[in-house]
């Protein structure tokens, strides 16, 4: 495991502080504030602290507060249910005794059912892409001095973008984007650990979907953003160290909101989670 990926998975093994209490750090990603995807993720390992023999099948969540990356989060897991196949747990998790999420996940059983499932999209493969911190590194001269470390940094998931939208010169796009995800170096053979890194990863390259047809990006002017809610499905059993492609799209805006949705498949076209969002994006 190379060291950026094992600092993750140390920001995902949460401390416990009490009767289903727990705490985890944060970290900078140089984002204002905390990344809503170290929240989920975080908060997906605290649920799973909490249930035994049962894999989290869906996660909903609301993002109440932007948390502040300098201090660390509270997890409070409270049992709902444990019934014959499935369990609920619900999450708050707190900074400075104020809520900045709150969540439910339901787990299941191990069960056979029916099969069938979206055929994957077409996308070229991982090896033709450059990776995110590669188109950073371009971007990196253009950008002011504050701006080269974030986009530059080392990364625990490479992101490796289908047709990369130029941060700096924008264009109007259809509402689609495809990504490919995986895991720097191997991982344990821990299939929460990898439902709780793909939770924390879904969040990235998200959001953008739905400002792609009015060809704004993080770096327009004037535009306030962010993540108003999260759900994840989890469908198959997968690994975060092999190539996922996250192929994404964004039915609508309006009133100020985006709506995305996003299918994780893996390279031999196995639809594996699904994801939901809806995030405020509003012109100052």
């Amino acid at each position: 495991m190379l060291e950026v990926t094992r600092k993750l998975v140390e920001l995902l093994d949460l401390s416990p502080i009490g009767a289903d209490h727990f705490q985890g750090d944060s970290e900078d990603l140089g984002f204002p504030n905390v990344f809503g995807g170290q929240v989920l993720g975080q908060a997906l390992m605290a649920a799973s602290r909490t249930v035994e023999g049962r894999l989290c099948h869906s996660l909903h969540a609301y993002f109440l507060r932007p948390g502040n990356h300098s201090m660390p989060i509270d997890y409070e897991v409270q049992r709902v249910r444990d019934g014959g196949s499935f369990s609920v747990r619900r999450v708050i998790a707190r900074q400075d005794g104020k809520e900045i999420l709150t969540g439910s996940m339901s787990f299941q059983v191990a069960e056979q059912g029916f099969e069938h499932q979206l055929t994957m999209p077409g996308a070229p493969g991982p090896d033709a892409l450059r990776s995110e911190q590669e188109w950073g590194r371009i971007l990196a001269p253009q950008v002011p001095e504050r701006m080269r470390e974030t986009l530059t940094r080392d990364r625990p998931i490479e992101i490796r973008p289908v047709d990369p939208v130029n941060p700096l010169k924008p264009e109007k796009r259809p509402p689609h984007k495809q990504s490919w995800f995986r895991a720097q170096g191997p991982l344990p053979d821990d299939p929460v650990l990898h439902r709780c890194l793909l939770t924390y990863a879904s969040d990235f390259q998200f959001l953008g979907t739905a400002m792609n047809p009015h060809g704004l990006t993080f770096m327009s002017k004037n535009l306030q953003v962010a993540s108003l809610d999260h759900a994840i499905w989890f469908h198959r059993e997968f690994r975060m160290d092999d190539w996922l492609l996250y192929d994404k799209d964004s039915p609508s805006a309006s009133a100020g909101r985006g709506f995305n949705r996003g299918n994780f498949f893996k390279q031999d076209g196995t639809l594996v989670a699904s994801t939901t969002q809806e995030a405020l994006i509003r012109q100052r």
